[in-house]
Order: structure tokens, then sequence, then C-alpha cells
């Protein structure tokens, strides 16, 4: 959004106004929950050093008072000096007490500052992950939710603690302004108001220009996830091959430098108009502050005050002025971290849309059935078309089925499902004759145990690698091993110097990294870490040759037995091993049957396995018949 439609779109009324920063300042005492969450020792120790400083000012501004009125007065009566010296020397004491104790307190507190900063930003990115943890793929693929993950993380550490500064400094100011209205009112009340009214303006100014700042910056999440996503494709190991063998980097720093400045565009427009504003009504606030100058040294000359009352009074006139003004600006920045910290707490409150939706009892789990849709409906979030259109299947247990199709067929789409990733628009997926709704997602997924084409090469040891799969077992080394040896991995560890304690990967010093072949064994074995009752393996083994990979599936038949296993694979000379196989065209089931039968079918599967084959064979195929 341009800054100049920013500014047709920015205009609200009073009342959109209060309520947006009901809505700000609303989320302080949340922020101050974290804090106390994250330090409550440092909270209170904050807190103490706060009320102390507070005083200072005050306390000083009376003790230099008394100071000047005894130097004036020893001039006066001609004392010797050493007399005049000890007739302030209680002043003079408090003084540097009042000094000595400001100093100590100050580093105090920014040592509980740094710490606080630490443990506070430590939770606050803590509780972002657990949230996305809990949250379904729906989330993960809808580009709104990364909008609202980029808002969240971004400066959510900094306003946080920005909110808790502000709040404690407003705090500060609060407490020694009292302290000194409360002389000023005695002295004259209007000098005090005016030295207060005249920091107003400059307050609005800031807290208007705060709700333009997060809003521009709320909507321009998509450019700032453009940025980081072209900074990581320039850096990461997995792009930078192709970037350097395309000659992608100069382009792709020339995006990046446009969508730059077109955000620098827009926050240097919005940052000027701040600052000429700022400057008008703070150039007010001083000459106010000079207005009352006078007014005191007017006094002063006419006798009505001491010398020293007249720089006890100048003293608090600065004092006060700043602290009012301090308030405010600590107000108007309460008001602004506020706001960014909807964010973060909008991104808290998201929930899962995966969720136990079946009332009544559960039924009794049948193992002699084993997986069922009935009637499937499905498409994807902000997506026009149905992946799958009252879809049908049974999958008797033990059974070994196989999918295929080509892309977008619904293969993916079907485990899913039953992984229960996403839910059905319409139908229901069961489960040993049990709605997957029933299950929770921990007790659901400890049955199945997967591997998929897109799967994770964790820089983690080996062990963990394959301990992964079973997480409260993957300290067990006897147990990753067995899984290992069942995933073809065990040669791998044989072959590292630290075995199974080797890191895999190439982001640290210490790490080994495999082949595309050696990385998917080690995810076979992840994936037979479980003591899982169904096997789900979605194009698992594109990185192995076609021989490598017929002998992968003809050991897994063998490793699988007893358990429902379901697998992807576009190499159909590998699914005919299957008991049953599936072709799937646009969410719909149009031919099933075992290898043989589907070669004597004479259909689609036969058409496409007599076509991969002729690769192999070099025989030519009619593709018209």
């Amino acid at each position: 959004m341009s800054i100049r439609s920013y500014e047709a779109s920015k205009e609200k009324g009073w009342r959109e106004r209060l309520a947006e920063a009901r809505s700000a300042l609303g989320n302080v005492p949340r922020a101050f929950g974290l804090l106390w969450e994250a330090a409550p020792g440092g909270t209170i120790g904050i807190t103490t050093v706060t009320v102390l400083d507070a005083a200072y000012p005050a306390a000083q501004a009376w003790a230099g008072k008394m100071i000047l009125d005894g130097v004036v007065d020893s001039i006066k009566l001609h004392r010797e000096p050493m007399a005049g010296v000890r007739a302030v020397a209680p002043y003079l004491l408090l003084e540097f007490a009042l000094v000595v104790s400001k100093d100590v307190g100050g580093r105090v507190r920014q040592l509980m500052r740094e710490l606080i900063d630490l443990r506070l930003g430590y939770l606050v990115t803590g509780r972002i992950v657990r949230k996305a943890l809990t949250l379904d793929m729906r989330w993960f693929e809808d580009p709104k939710f990364y909008d609202k993950l980029q808002n969240a993380r971004r400066q959510s550490e900094y306003r946080a603690m920005a909110v808790v500064d502000n709040g404690f400094y407003a705090l500060q100011n609060a407490l020694s302004l009292i302290s000194f209205l409360a002389i000023l009112l005695l002295f004259n009340p209007w000098v005090a108001l005016a030295l207060c009214a005249a920091g107003v303006p400059a307050f609005i100014v800031q807290t208007r220009y705060s709700g333009m700042t997060f809003r521009l910056q709320t909507w321009r999440a998509p450019e700032t996830r453009e940025l980081n996503y072209i900074e990581q494709l320039l850096t990461m190991d997995d792009a930078v091959k192709e970037v350097k063998l395309f000659e992608l980097g100069e382009p792709l720093l020339k995006a990046h430098a446009e969508t730059f400045q077109k955000a620098y565009d827009e926050d240097a427009a919005l940052a000027r108009k701040r600052t000429f504003y700022g400057v008008l009504w703070g150039t007010a606030s001083i000459l106010a502050y000079y207005g009352a100058w006078i007014w005191v040294i007017r006094l002063t000359v006419a006798g009505a005050l001491t010398l020293g009352g007249m720089t006890f009074y100048l003293s608090l006139f600065g004092q006060s002025q700043g602290s009012f003004q301090g308030l405010l600006d600590n107000v108007a920045r309460l008001f602004e971290n506020g706001l960014f910290l909807k964010n973060l707490f909008d991104f808290l409150g998201l929930e899962p849309k995966v969720i136990a939706g079946v009332t009544g009892p559960r039924p009794a789990a049948d193992p002699k059935r084993g997986i069922e849709f009935e009637n499937v409906w499905f498409k994807y979030p902000n997506g026009e078309t149905w992946i799958l259109e009252d879809f049908s299947l049974k999958i008797r247990p033990g059974e070994k089925l196989a999918l295929v199709g080509e892309n977008g067929a619904g293969k993916t789409t079907l485990i899913k499902l039953l992984t229960r990733l996403y839910e059905p628009e319409r139908g229901r997926v069961l489960l040993h004759g049990v709605d997957l709704r029933h299950y929770s997602s921990e007790e659901l997924h400890r049955r199945i145990g997967a591997i998929f084409q897109d799967f994770v090469r964790y820089q983690r040891t080996l062990r963990e690698n394959v301990g992964f799969g079973a997480i409260e077992k993957a300290a067990d080394l006897e147990a990753v091993k067995f899984a290992a040896t069942r995933g073809g991995a065990d040669e791998i560890a044989r072959a590292l110097e630290h075995g199974y304690e080797t890191r895999l990967g190439r982001w640290f010093d210490d790490g080994r990294d495999l082949s595309g072949g050696q990385w998917q064994k080690v995810a076979l074995g992840r994936a037979f870490m479980r003591d899982a009752v169904i096997l789900v393996l979605d194009e698992p083994t594109s990185a192995l040759d076609a021989q490598a990979e017929f002998e992968l599936f003809a050991r897994l038949r063998r490793l699988a037995e007893g358990r429902t296993a379901v697998y992807i694979s576009h190499r159909f000379s590998t699914v005919r091993q299957a008991d049953r196989i599936l072709f799937l065209e646009h969410g719909r089931l149009v031919e099933e049957g075992t290898h043989d039968a589907l070669m004597r079918l004479g259909g689609r599967y036969a058409r496409l396995f007599t076509l991969q084959a002729s690769a192999y064979t070099g025989e030519p195929v009619d593709l018209t018949a």
C-alpha cells in the first residue's frame, strides 16, 4: 500500500480512536503479566528502584535551595568561611547521599533490565513457537497466517520490553510530577497549568502518528516476508547452487532493493511529518517554560523570593515540565507499543481448526475394520476446486495399498486427511470403525508412522534424526539402531566416525552431509521408530534409483507384516508389489485392483505403466491407443 493510499484510509472518528486507544493500552497489563511470569524478582526490584527514583528530583531541588540560602545568609552575616561550610554541611551530605544512591539505583536498574530483557525475550519467543505447534496444517497453508506470524514475531520481544520500560518510566514521571505539582500549585496554580498544558499538543501528535505507523507496518507484512524470503534464498545452502548457476544473485538483490525502497519511502514520509509537528509543538512547550522563568525572575527582583527560592522554583519548573512531558511521552509510547503487542496477543489467541468435533460416547474400536473414507468432500483453504468429491474407500487391516495418478489427483490429500492434518468439509474418516475426530491428535499420530517426499533433514545427530520418529525413545540407542536397520540406515552409521552420535548436515562445523538416498534411508528409519499400525509413505524414495526403490519396497512388505501400509509412488514398477492399486484422477477413484488385473483391464494404469516401461526397454509406445 502506498503512503498516499494509506493517508486516504487513515482518517478515523473519535470513537474509533478511543476504541483503538483502549485496545492498545489494554495490552499493557498483559505485557506486565508476561514480565511477572518471566522474572517476578526483577519486577519487584525495578518497581522499588522506580519509586525511589521518583523522589530524588524534588529532594535534590530542596537540598540545593537550602545550600544556596545558607551560603547567602553566611555572606550577609559575615561568617567565617568554615562556619559557613558547617552551616550548610547537613544539606551537602544529604545532596551527596541522594546523588550516590541515585547512581547506584540506576546501575542496579540497568542490570535488572538487561536480565529481564533476556528472560522476557525467551518467554515471548517460546509462546509464539508453542502456539504455532498447536495449530493445524490449514493455518500453515494460508498466506494470511504467515502475515499474522510475521507481525507477531517482528519486534515482539522489543515491544514487550519497551512496554515494561515505558510503564515504569511513566510511573516514575507520575510520582515525581505529583510531588512537583503539590509545591507549584501552592506557589501559582496558573504557572503549573501552563507548564503542563504546553506538552499536550505534542502528545496528541505522537499518539496520532503512532497509530499510523502501526497500521502501515501491519499492512506491510507481505512485503516484509518477501524481503526475508529473498535474503534466505541468497544465503541458504538449499538454494545456493541454482542461484549461482542461473546467476540469480543480482536480479534477486534488485528485487530486494525495490521492495526495500518502497517500504523506506513510506516510512520516511511518515517520519518527516511526525518530526515536523513534533518540532512545532515542542517549541510551544519551550516558550511556556521560559514564560515561567520570567515570572519567577520578576518576583525575585521584587524581593518576594530569595535567591535560593528562585533557584528552587526554576529547578521545579524544568523538572515538572520534564516529568509531565516524560509522562505523556511514555504514555504515547505505551500506546504505540501496545498497538504492536496486539499483533502478538492476536496470534497467541489463534485456535486450531482441527478439534474434537464428535459428540457422544466414543464407540469401541473394531480391529477387523481398517481405514474407511465415507463420502468425503474436501478442498483447500481459499481453494475453489474440490480435491475430493464424495470419495469413499475401505482399506483392510494389514493391506498394502498403493495410490497412483497424476499430480493433483488427490493422493497426498488422502494422506493428510488420514493423519488428520486436515478435516473433510463433508463426510468422515474412520480408523477401526471410530471417527478420527474421537481420537486426540497425539493418540492418532502414535498409531501412524510416516515419511513424506519433503521429509526434514535435521541438522542434528544420526541418533536424533532416527529417534525423532518416537521422541520418547530417542535416547534409547538400541531402539534407534533397530529402526535404522529396518530403514537401511545402519550401514550409514557404520561408515561415520562417531557412528550414531555424528551430527548430520552442513550447517555446523562438525556436521557430515549425506547423499539424497542416504537421507531418505535415515527418514525411513525415523518412520520405523514407532510401533505403528499404519505406515504411510508419500513419495519417500524419489532420491533412490529404480532398483534401490524396488528392493526397499520389497523389504517394506516383509517389515510391515501385520500392518496397514499406504504408499504413493510415480514408479509403477514399484507399486506393482502392492496388494491393491488405486488410480486416482481429479479426486475420484477411476480404477482399482492388483497390478495384473489392471493390466488386463487395459485402462489408464496399463497405459502409463507401459509408457514408463518403454523408457527402460526402448520399445515404441502408441500413445493414441
